[in-house]
């Protein structure tokens, strides 16, 4: 019986401890005109090994992704099965858990590459919901509002993300 109560301690202590990931995203598909196009371009997302479900709102052009548990997402992937579906990524919206991440100098790394924050860093911990700014991602306004004024020095390996909180 004391083994079976450690063995449950154990396990609600290890399904507890939150690790650093992307938990889910709303992504909002531009030029789907009716069902068809919006499955098309749904089982193409569920190709990608870091998706763990979909939900489609038509009426908003949306999927709601829940990413599977350590598995590195990674956008780029995300973008390419929307083109290659036909259709464009018009904005791309993505919780991310910082417990167990350290940011500095407001960048933080995931999964071989480099997210720049473009807010205020101190909202950092527990999940926090922002949305990637880079083109591509967002509407050609948002991109110019948030990247016109942003340097970038080359990662050393992958890609240089841009996140408004």
């Amino acid at each position: 019986m004391k083994t079976l109560k450690i063995f449950i301690l154990i396990l609600l202590l290890s399904a507890t401890v939150a690790k650093a990931q992307f938990t889910k995203a709303e992504l909002q598909v531009s030029g789907l005109t009716c069902a068809l196009c919006a499955k098309s371009t749904e089982k193409a997302l569920r190709t990608l090994p870091f998706v763990g479900d979909i939900k489609t709102d038509l009426i908003r052009n949306t999927y709601l992704i829940t990413f599977k548990n350590d598995v590195p997402v990674n956008f780029e992937q995300i973008s390419k099965k929307v083109q290659g579906s036909g259709f464009s990524v018009n904005s791309l919206k993505a919780t991310y858990n910082f417990d167990n991440t350290k940011v500095a100098n407001n960048l933080f790394s995931y999964g071989g590459d480099t997210y720049k924050l473009l807010g205020t860093a101190d909202k950092t911990t527990g999940n926090v919901e922002f949305i990637v700014v880079d083109q591509g991602f967002a509407p050609k306004s948002v991109s110019k509002k948030y990247l016109g004024q942003v340097a970038d020095t080359a990662p050393a390996s992958g890609r240089i993300y841009h996140l408004a909180i």
